[in-house]
């Protein structure tokens, strides 16, 4: 086999290697992707409404203000900064 031959070869598996590794990753970024954003196996969107404990307004998860509790170690949701900002001053109160 000569020099040629084995350098076709080479190149052919590392171009091989690449695209295993490529489609691997975009598999892992859509799984990532998938579970921000609640995507379902059949592609479905399963938008999960949150209530703030301040106004009681409904909000989507993946639009609300989050904050995790230090507490509770619980992720707290908002509509709205204005939401969080008096939650927190209320908290701040309690203590």
């Amino acid at each position: 086999m000569g020099p040629i031959k084995l350098i076709v070869i080479a190149i052919l598996l590392y171009l091989g290697y690449r695209l295993l590794i490529s489609d691997w990753r975009k598999k892992q970024n859509k799984k990532a992707d998938n579970s921000a954003r609640d995507i379902k196996d059949d592609g479905t969107v399963e938008d999960v409404l949150v209530e703030d404990p301040i106004c009681h307004k409904l909000v989507p998860r993946q639009q609300a203000i989050r904050l995790k509790s230090i507490e509770t170690d619980k992720i707290i949701y908002f509509c709205s900064e204005e939401c969080c900002n008096l939650f927190v001053n209320q908290e701040g109160e309690k203590e």
